[in-house]
């Protein structure tokens, strides 16, 4: 064998007990699992060690981290050996020249302006396929999988102009994500309160996902509010996955601002109902509470109607500039989820404009005036923390059954939400060890096996013979995330050993030069779906 670790305490992804056994790897999958007299060439001592399969990031947001930093121990520190890409309905396939330069500006607050990155592909199979050639072809630090992006897909086809689809221009979208589906992605996500994604109708989306459904994909929407409205709009993202009998999976599933404070039980009882009537739902939450996004997306649709460009020729104009403003601290704009914006709450954690950094990152805004001073000067691209959620709907929703983990870090800014770099560690140290709020096997099935299961993966999440030797391993007693709100970019500690394909990408709590993540493509259903 390649390698033989020993004595660990097997967590094995199921929510089955530990136990303690040797695990035998050989190019690149588990072997054997038991007492293994045999060595290997290489073996590793696990007694005291907690060995899980390789975490799964549902919700990332590395679209173009992955082609620029080999390294990228932000995501492999903590032992995620597989991130899912192409989120909110915004990434960089399919798209055209025109599409792409406006979706880099719309999203350069997520993943900076790309003025670094080659984008020599426009399809999704060739996105998947320059994953796989990073990095003078030794490929990237961990595994990616991808959505099609529903508002790209929007973008490409009607531009950013809030209106309804025609039939011609319909039947070019549903085109468009079946073959992205064709090509390796394994579903579809959107972004409902970001432009254009959020111009879609509910009918518009259902038979996107109709699409989703026929390849045997999912569908993961940032749904239309998580303020005031919420419910239901978690309600109109269940009615559609029931009536175009696609499985769901519900983005970074919070209960965020006042109104919502204690709300959680209504929403899992919610899902509990059409869990029961046969609906497929999963659904990621990260173990914090603040969010984190760009600050253009706080402004009222139409504001963003347009693209990029028109968005700053309104910003520039007084009279537009006042209607923004009243949308926003008046009525509650659509982009702040119908709940006027509280600038208290509003912290500046990333420009692209190094001049700006002293004067606004790591600083609350205090008023319109900054913001809008900011967008323009920034052109767009400044990412906040939003300081609105509540701990206990945070520990509600992470103990639901159909509950998986989704870092949602973007991982730019000086100041980026610490989710970006210790969300995985902070649930086995904080929820697990500290708070007993979840128990050591059944958060590894949360952070590895179910969300393998939802993307049908036969051969990954779970340590057991044949499968991939994507695996992780941790100190139970120590483990815990280093970043901070203070110091976001701190790696974790208790976490020596992480391998990809029974390659070290991490050995002795140091990043090697391994680089042995790939594209992980759609493949045929198998068996009964998730949770049903």
């Amino acid at each position: 064998m390649d390698l033989v670790i020993r004595g660990a305490r097997v967590v094995d992804g199921t929510g089955g007990p530990p136990y303690t056994a040797d695990v035998g790897v050989h190019e690149g999958r588990i072997v054997e699992i038991g007492s293994l007299p045999g060595g290997g060439r290489r073996t590793v001592d696990a007694y005291g060690l907690a060995l899980a399969p390789g975490f799964v990031d549902m919700h990332a947001h590395s679209d173009l981290a992955l082609l620029r930093d080999p390294d990228h121990s932000a995501k492999a520190a903590q032992g995620v050996t597989l991130e899912v890409l192409g989120q909110d309905g915004l990434s960089y396939a399919p798209v055209d020249d025109r599409t792409l330069g406006e979706v880099r500006a719309a999203i350069a607050g997520w993943n900076g302006p790309g003025d670094d990155v080659d984008f020599d592909w426009r399809t999704v199979g060739g996105y998947l396929d320059r994953l796989d050639r990073a990095h003078g072809g030794q490929g990237c630090a961990v595994n990616a999988a991808y959505l099609v992006p529903q508002g790209t897909v929007r973008a490409h086809v009607l531009g950013w102009d809030d209106r309804p689809a025609g039939v011609v221009e319909l039947d070019r979208m549903r085109s468009l994500v079946a073959e992205g589906l064709e090509q390796g992605a394994v579903g579809m996500s959107s972004g409902l309160t970001y432009t254009p994604g959020m111009y879609a109708s509910g009918a518009e989306l259902a038979e996107l996902c109709r699409v989703v459904a026929s390849y045997g994909g999912y569908y993961c929407p940032h749904h239309r509010s998580y303020g005031h409205g919420a419910l239901a709009a978690y309600a109109e993202m269940v009615a559609l996955a029931r009536e175009a009998g696609c499985a769901l999976h519900l983005a970074h599933a919070t209960m965020n601002f006042g109104e919502n404070e204690g709300r959680a039980p209504e929403l899992l009882a919610l899902l509990d109902a059409a869990l029961a009537e046969g609906v497929d739902i999963t659904l990621d939450s990260y173990p914090y509470t603040p969010g984190c996004t760009t600050l253009v997306a706080l402004l009222p649709s139409w504001a963003n109607e347009g693209g990029p460009e028109a968005v700053l020729a309104r910003l520039r104009d007084d009279a537009e500039a006042e209607r923004i403003r009243r949308a926003l601290e008046v009525e509650g704009a659509d982009g702040c989820h119908g709940v006027p914006v509280d600038w208290a709450t509003i912290e500046i954690s990333g420009v692209t404009d190094p001049a700006l950094a002293a004067a606004y990152v790591g600083r609350r805004l205090d008023g319109w005036d900054a913001a809008r001073r900011l967008l323009l000067d920034d052109r767009l691209a400044p990412t906040i923390l939003q300081h609105v959620g509540h701990e206990e709907n945070v520990r509600a929703i992470m103990r639901h059954r159909a509950h998986t983990g989704g870092s949602d870090g973007i991982l730019r800014g000086a100041k980026p939400h610490p989710r970006a770099y210790g969300t995985f560690p902070h649930y086995l140290g904080h929820y697990v060890r500290e708070l007993g709020l979840l128990s050591l096997e059944e958060c590894v099935a949360h952070l590895a096996g179910r969300p393998a299961a939802r993307l049908r993966l036969p051969d990954r999440g779970l340590v057991r013979e044949g499968f991939r030797a994507d695996l992780v391993l941790f100190d139970p007693d120590t483990v815990a995330a280093g970043a901070t709100y203070e110091n976001p970019r701190v790696l974790p500690t208790g976490i020596p050993h992480v391998l990809i394909d029974g390659r070290f990408v991490m050995r002795d709590e140091r990043r090697t030069d391994v680089l042995a993540g790939r594209s992980v493509r759609r493949t045929a259903p198998r068996g009964p779906a998730p949770n049903r």
